[in-house]
């Protein structure tokens, strides 16, 4: 903290302007700032492809950063990840799988997987894939109660689902997209805690069906009546779509994940 405080002064005096606001939240940059702003993100720009242009070549490893939900970074990237990492000698990957949204402008992440397309920015998004939801339940609870044939029966169940006051999107809050009435006597902000919940035979869980696809022991409950589907969006900043290295994870796991359409859009 010190040294970058130490550089901005040294800045500031340098421009002979301020450049920044010091308050007990932090720094808030000054009109001044915001001005440079764009030259700034242009030196910016200009360092990571002199930096990507000698990675290249693979004289150093290259560091790419993927920010993901985490069933969708957990589940399905981690195992696959590895292989174009083992095909290319320099690249690093470092995987930040949690439930909250990434800012590619603050660097977070090169790659970031979010549930709506960004507004605001210079990011750039494409749809990745859509993916279902069905409502499952363990064979172990199923046998311990009678055959659900309707919504209405849904009141009568326990649910296990996300804390409402710690969703990092509304369109996690599936429970309200199919009663009213559902309570949810457990939650987690992680999904993987609620997957393991419905494992153990604890209630019923909205989960995407690539998820429950691994576990045999879920089986989906009014699969005709009860279905959602949800999209993730892939983000890169727009620097680093002139990154080689970037754009070519990007690729790999779009291809990944068109290969695997039916697991994310499975037809019962």
């Amino acid at each position: 903290h010190t040294t970058v405080s130490r550089r901005i002064d040294r800045l500031e005096k340098s421009l002979k302007a301020r450049l920044f606001v010091r308050g007990v939240k932090g720094f808030q940059p000054t009109a001044e700032a915001l001005r440079l702003l764009s030259t700034a993100e242009a030196m910016e720009t200009a360092a990571i492809i002199g930096r990507a242009s000698l990675n290249d070549k693979e004289l150093s490893p290259t560091v790419v950063r993927i920010g993901a939900p985490d069933g969708f970074g957990s589940i399905y990237l981690a195992p696959r990840l590895p292989v174009i990492c083992r095909s290319r000698t320099n690249l690093h990957i470092e995987l930040i799988a949690t439930a909250r949204n990434f800012s590619l402008t603050k660097r977070e992440a090169d790659i970031a997987f979010s549930l709506t397309r960004p507004t605001q920015g210079r990011i750039v998004a494409r749809k990745l894939t859509e993916y279902s939801l069905f409502i499952y339940g363990s064979v172990e609870y199923l046998k311990r109660h009678k055959l659900i044939g309707d919504v209405k029966e849904l009141r009568h169940h326990p649910f296990i689902s996300y804390i409402d006051d710690l969703l990092f999107t509304p369109e996690l809050n599936y429970l309200v997209a199919i009663s009213k009435n559902i309570v949810a006597p457990f939650k987690s902000a992680n999904l993987i805690a609620q997957l393991q919940a419905c494992l153990s035979g604890a209630g019923l869980a909205v989960l995407p069906a690539f998820l429950a696809h691994g576990h045999p022991s879920l089986k989906p409950v009014l699969r005709e009546r009860v279905h959602l589907t949800r999209t993730f969006y892939m983000q890169m900043h727009e620097d680093s779509r002139k990154v080689r290295l970037i754009q070519d994870v990007a690729d790999f796991i779009s291809d990944q994940v068109r290969s695997d359409k039916a697991l994310f859009k499975p037809v019962f």
